[in-house]
């Protein structure tokens, strides 16, 4: 059996079913990026609910798994020669997962990396830029008088969204026909833009063809429907 104790976070919430890996998450589009990938891989794990709302992710215990304090983290008690790795940043478990089972990664070294290349614009670009028309158009930046900043995030989302509109033209999804990471990593996202910030509007949403089906196609996926909801929110 695993030995989770030399890990701080173990004693704040600790591990029922020691011999599966650790999900330390909220369901935010960060956090379901990890939960559907599991729920996809089928993978045995147990899931721990960090509430950010509590700021529990700026815990010593949590910031012992991750020193930047967000979510998701994950400890997998089988990692690289059957010893517990700790790891976050979810482009980074996503990537791990994907190599650790051989799935949703592409084997072909081209595209291979062709398919990370897509990760990481949605790591750089679409989760920041994003992110920040959630702040200024839902949370407390809507109150800032001067809407220029708004503005300048709504630009850039909605070239963002062109962006992935034109990579989709005649594709399934991000890598033709062949689910990946790259698909995993941006579904959440571009369904929080359009639902929970309400900003469909604001980026022209109505007027792409080829993002919002690949959106549905995502969504009609049993895994993620089952991973957009783990944890459960308190």
């Amino acid at each position: 059996m695993s030995d989770l104790s030399s890990f701080p976070i173990n004693k704040r919430w600790p591990a029922q079913h020691l011999e599966r890996l650790q999900l330390y998450s909220l369901p935010t589009p960060n956090g379901v990026k990890v939960s559907i990938m599991l729920e996809e891989l089928g993978l045995p794990y147990e899931v721990h609910l960090i509430d950010i709302g509590k700021n529990e992710s700026w815990t010593p215990e949590y910031l012992a798994l991750n020193p930047n304090g967000k979510i998701p983290a994950i400890i997998d008690p089988d990692g690289p020669d059957g010893k517990p790795l700790a790891l976050f940043e979810s482009g980074a478990i996503l990537l791990y997962l994907a190599e650790k089972t051989g799935k949703f990664l592409p084997s072909d070294p081209a595209r291979r990396y062709e398919t990370i290349q897509w990760v990481f614009f949605q790591m750089a670009a679409i989760g920041p830029m994003f992110g920040q028309v959630g702040f200024f158009h839902k949370f407390a930046g809507r109150e800032i008088e001067d809407k220029r900043p708004l503005e300048r995030y709504q630009n850039e989302s909605k070239r963002l969204l062109g962006v992935l509109e034109t990579r989709l033209e005649g594709r399934q999804w991000i890598m033709d026909d062949e689910y990946t990471i790259a698909d995993i990593a941006t579904l959440g996202w571009v369904r929080n833009l359009v639902g929970f910030y309400g900003a469909g509007d604001l980026v022209d949403y109505a007027s792409l063809k080829n993002v919002p089906a690949w959106l549905e196609r995502g969504l009609a996926r049993p895994a993620v429907q089952r991973g957009l909801d783990i944890p459960k929110r308190p």
